[in-house]
């Protein structure tokens, strides 16, 4: 409810009275959104007209993806570490210091209802536009611990 909008209209036309509604629909799903407009388009057929869908992010949708491609970044950096070590016959221990060192985004529209000639473009045209990216590089330095010898441990 909080994230609908209902307009109504009554006129009278002749001796009928008409209602025409608009009804605007905030959803963060995109495959529920397709389902409530074809539902509508099934039960109430040429009366109604569906609007092409205007895409955006909110805010905290964006730092939230921002900190998930940080972590991802951290947890990558991490395993090339372990990998590393494990070449080298040592062991990966507690990290020392880790640092985000740049973030990059591009695409997508932040917070806009109204995207460039949404009309014009097809529904692939919009959702690639409105799609954000994010990529982030960090620096992490690592404890590294030397295997011990297990010949050592038998004795």
């Amino acid at each position: 409810e909080e994230n609908m909008t209902v307009t109504e209209d009554f006129s009278r036309v002749e001796n009928t009275y008409q209602m025409e509604a608009e009804v605007s629909i905030i959803f963060s799903d995109f495959g529920k959104m397709q389902n409530v407009c074809n539902l509508l388009v099934e039960k109430l057929g040429t009366s109604v007209t569906v609007n092409p869908p205007h895409f955006y992010h909110t805010p905290e949708a964006i730092d939230t993806l921002r900190r998930q491609v940080c972590v991802t970044a951290v947890g990558n950096t991490r395993r090339k570490a372990q990998e590393v070590c494990r070449l080298f016959g040592q062991a990966l221990g507690k990290p020392l210091l880790i640092k985000e060192e740049e973030t990059k985004e591009w695409g997508g529209h932040i917070d806009s209802h109204l995207s460039r000639s949404a009309d014009a473009q097809t529904l692939q045209e919009r959702i690639q536009d409105a799609t954000a990216y994010v990529s982030c590089r960090v620096f992490a330095v690592f404890e590294i611990k030397g295997k011990e010898n297990r010949r050592s441990k038998l004795l």
